[in-house]
């Protein structure tokens, strides 16, 4: 493996969001507290608790895949989209790293971006309400999976899109609806059954579940179908990619 090339890529990636470093952590933070200002204030006034943990507590971990997810699109999406733009991804196409190699890079970066806005919505979080968190080790896991795997997914975006408009289309109009509707904010025990039922249609019920239960110890669905659904959308996001480089799709054309 060329790692010269890989850090190179994951360098040149994370000098960019080091410039701009005030805006890209000053956003988070003050998203965080206007949720905490709204929801904490407003519905937690109403609700007390949600399986004997305080609502302001019980949507951090909603909170931080909200953000991580959306971010590590985001930056994995504009990293390889905008060498596209200027026409820069040939030299990297040219250079000697193969795809393997130029993927981890882009991908890398985007992972570590968003992993620490959501550390520092966690830090964030801890201003306004008491967190205590029973299984940090899987915290750390399934955050890092989360941002790996939503980076792929944002790496594959950002070489789709032929325009900056088509790179925000798909996290404003599906992933943060989904994020909204996959028990961001509430338990879906508290649905009707019906509506229960059409919920775990939502895979990214899958992942807020898996990632609330590594802090609280409870889940709305069980760990393992957690595990399972962030490791099926890896693996077809990873197929995806390889499939990408090997037909050189907008890429080589």
């Amino acid at each position: 493996m060329n790692l010269h090339g890989v850090r190179a890529i994951y360098v040149y990636e994370m000098k960019r969001f080091f410039r701009t470093l005030m805006e890209s952590l000053l956003s988070p933070v003050i998203s965080t507290s206007l949720y905490f200002v709204v929801f904490g204030a407003a519905i937690g006034s109403r609700i007390d608790q949600v399986g004997g943990v305080s609502y302001g507590a019980f949507i951090v971990p909603g909170l931080i895949m909200l953000s991580t997810m959306t971010q590590a699109i985001s930056n994995a999406s504009f990293g390889i989209y905008f060498p596209k733009f200027i026409g820069t991804i040939y030299e990297v196409l040219s250079a000697p790293v193969n795809f393997f190699e130029i993927v981890l890079g882009y991908v890398g970066a985007a992972a570590t971006k968003s992993l620490m806005i959501g550390f520092v919505i966690l830090f964030t979080a801890g201003f306004f309400v008491d967190i205590e968190i029973l299984h940090p080790v899987a915290m750390v896991a399934f955050l890092v999976l989360t941002c790996t795997s939503f980076s792929l997914f944002g790496f594959i975006i950002g070489i789709w899109a032929q325009n900056f408009q088509q790179l925000q289309i798909i996290p404003l109009l599906v992933i943060t609806p989904l994020v909204f509707l996959g028990g961001s904010f509430y338990s879906i025990n508290m649905l009707p059954p019906v509506w229960q039922t059409i919920t775990l249609f939502n895979p990214v019920v899958y992942l807020i579940s898996g990632f609330r239960w590594s802090f609280f110890g409870q889940a709305d669905v069980a760990v393992g179908y957690s595990l399972l659904a962030i490791a099926g959308f890896t693996g077809l996001c990873l197929a995806l990619v390889w499939l990408i480089f090997r037909t050189g799709y907008r890429i080589k054309a």
